[in-house]
């Protein structure tokens, strides 16, 4: 025997309107008697992320989530030969925008010439929802934009011979799906998001992470930073704190003043440390050595193990031959050791 169309009815009362299974009939145990939950599903995939966008009314034209299929060119369905002849037309799309969002959003159908939507809606026969008063009337499924006749009858004094039938509203064409979600949100503004990659869509913008009170950042990983990285021809305008990696130079660079950057220095040059030792006499205070260099900064000079201030106690020739004590020479039988090989790279 054929499940009656009583207990189907009774099936979908308790699907739709409790959220629970049917586990019996309708007089054994009603729908608020029903205790196994049976929600309805809500596909991720299918989750219209800016529904909020959709307007009141549907709009004139598309615009913003809103594609419009007007009636001066509505959309031409494909009869579904799978069903009973004339029973059944597919749009071939999906998400079309239900009446829930605003009664202008019901769609409108056309029956007319195959071939002409231009002139469906001026020359075409326009079918209703609730039908003639013939048992004809239709339903649209605004989920997978198909329409059927529903009623009894096709709709009454239509010839279907050589027809198609045209559809005139609304589809959501929006960001959808749960991974896309955060695309639609409004404090996204300028940014956008595909993957892992965070695009900032305005040119020449700055892209700010702010915190509150004394947060910090920290960036949970065992792996690495990659700093931005360019030659010295595409380095920004200085501003105090910057850091980058200079790929012509092969050194990362600073701008600690906010008007230059200097390269930093991450290990020794190619060529070793270079350590002269000289003995005091108590009366020479010039050094010569083909080590020293040019900047007095970078040496490092101990007499007697006591570091040696540059320019203060000790100054070069500005070649790379002496060393020179300013105010008295070291003590006889002083160690005077000089130590270079520590050149900065200004740039």
């Amino acid at each position: 025997m054929a499940i009656t169309d009583a207990k189907k009815v009774d099936y979908l009362w308790k699907k739709i309107g409790y959220g629970v299974t049917k586990t019996d009939t309708n007089a054994l145990k009603k729908a608020p008697n029903e205790s196994i939950a049976s929600p309805l599903l809500l596909r991720g995939d299918k989750t219209w992320n800016a529904a909020n966008s959709i307007p009141a009314v549907l709009p004139g034209s598309s615009a913003g989530v809103v594609t419009v299929y007007p009636t001066s060119t509505p959309t031409e369905t494909t009869e579904d030969n799978t069903a009973t002849q004339y029973r059944t037309w597919k749009t071939g799309l999906t998400d079309w925008i239900p009446p829930e969002f605003g009664s202008t959003y019901q769609v409108k159908v056309y029956i007319h010439t195959a071939g002409d939507a231009a002139n469906a809606a001026s020359g075409g026969t326009q079918v209703f929802a609730t039908g003639s008063g013939n048992d004809d009337e239709w339903f649209f499924d605004y989920q997978s934009g198909v329409l059927h006749f529903i009623g009894t009858n096709l709709p009454n004094g239509v010839s279907f011979t050589g027809k198609s039938v045209y559809i005139a509203g609304g589809r959501y064409t929006g960001s959808t799906g749960l991974q896309n979600l955060i695309q639609s949100l409004d404090p996204t503004g300028n940014f956008t998001f595909s993957g892992s990659t965070i695009n900032q869509d305005v040119t020449n913008a700055d892209f700010t992470l702010d915190t509150a009170g004394t947060g910090q950042f920290i960036f949970a990983s065992t792996t690495s930073l990659v700093l931005p990285s360019g030659t010295t021809a595409e380095r920004p305008s200085p501003q105090a704190g910057m850091i980058r990696f200079n790929s012509e130079t092969g050194k990362y660079e600073v701008s600690e003043d906010g008007s230059t950057f200097t390269a930093l220095r991450t290990e020794h040059s190619s060529q070793e440390v270079r350590k002269d030792v000289f003995t005091g006499d108590g009366s020479t205070r010039i050094f010569a050595s083909a080590n020293v260099a040019t900047d007095e900064k970078n040496l490092i000079v101990y007499v007697d193990g006591v570091m040696q201030e540059p320019t203060e106690n000790y100054t070069t020739d500005g070649s790379t031959s002496t060393i020179t004590f300013v105010d008295e020479a070291p003590h006889s039988g002083a160690r005077v050791v000089v130590m270079s090989g520590f050149a900065d790279d200004q740039t």
